[in-house]
């Protein structure tokens, strides 16, 4: 099953970093996150990867087109500009990259990288977001639900704390940052094919708009509750926390 992993996003909430880079190649413990995401897919047998570009797209094909070198001892022969690369230990992973454009919105990326699904069904998540989720549990919730796609929630601590009052505004509760009932979608989609005919290459398409609306009207949509932890990469402060997490060694997604 082909993976689709969201890389053309211009990132603007962490302007500190992507300034230089596109999103996906902000580092997590020397990594970028979107290696991070890869190996969460890899662990679970899919390695079959399809990035479509956008911002600053040229960034993550020089990465992966030096990835081998970059983690391998080599020699290069001067005269004839020839690179032998000795052994090393590279992931066996298989990454197609295309450039889907500068403005393009989710739903035509994916769609312009249609012809690289060749498969039944095929998963697609952002390129910011990492879990402990448990993908074959995953797709065999999509399997049972038999509709057309399905897509993770889970539920996110408030980043304030909570008080309820009565109506004279004495305090009947505190609660430091409680756990929201409402779920929030992390991405870690699976779609059956057919979801490609909800989709245009017009610049314009949004997923989570038209396509997710409508598909979710004709209850062919379905979320898989996630209990366990989700954090995405979306400011400064989401960045440092990851880091922090690494290099405690409390990464929940390794």
């Amino acid at each position: 099953m082909k993976v689709i992993i969201m890389c053309g996003g211009k990132g603007t909430r962490l302007r500190e970093e992507t300034e230089f880079k596109p999103k996906p190649m902000v580092e997590i413990g020397g990594r970028p996150v979107l290696w991070h995401i890869m190996s969460i897919y890899a662990r679970y047998g899919f390695k079959d990867f399809v990035l479509p570009l956008g911002y600053k797209g040229e960034v993550i094909k020089q990465y992966f087109h030096d990835y081998n070198i970059r983690n391998t001892d080599f020699t290069v022969d001067l005269k004839s500009g020839a690179v032998t690369a000795h052994g090393g230990d590279c992931e066996d992973w298989r990454v197609t990259l295309c450039d889907t454009g500068q403005e393009t919105l989710k739903g035509a990326r994916i769609k312009r990288v249609a012809r690289h699904i060749d498969t039944d069904r095929f998963m697609v998540t952002y390129g910011d977001g990492v879990a402990d989720i448990n993908l074959d549990k995953l797709i065999e919730f999509h399997e049972k639900s038999g509709k057309i796609g399905a897509f993770t929630g889970v539920r996110m601590p408030s980043r304030f704390g909570a008080v309820t009052t009565d109506a004279q505004g004495n305090i009947l509760s505190w609660e430091e940052k409680p756990v929201l009932n409402e779920y929030i979608n992390c991405g870690f989609f699976v779609f059956k094919r057919e979801f490609l005919d909800y989709l245009s290459e017009d610049e314009s398409c949004d997923l989570e708009k038209e396509p997710l609306q409508r598909l979710a009207a004709e209850g062919q949509l379905s979320m898989y509750p996630h209990p366990g932890q989700w954090q995405c990469m979306d400011t400064l402060r989401d960045s440092q926390k990851l880091n922090a997490l690494w290099d405690a060694g409390q990464a929940f997604w390794r």
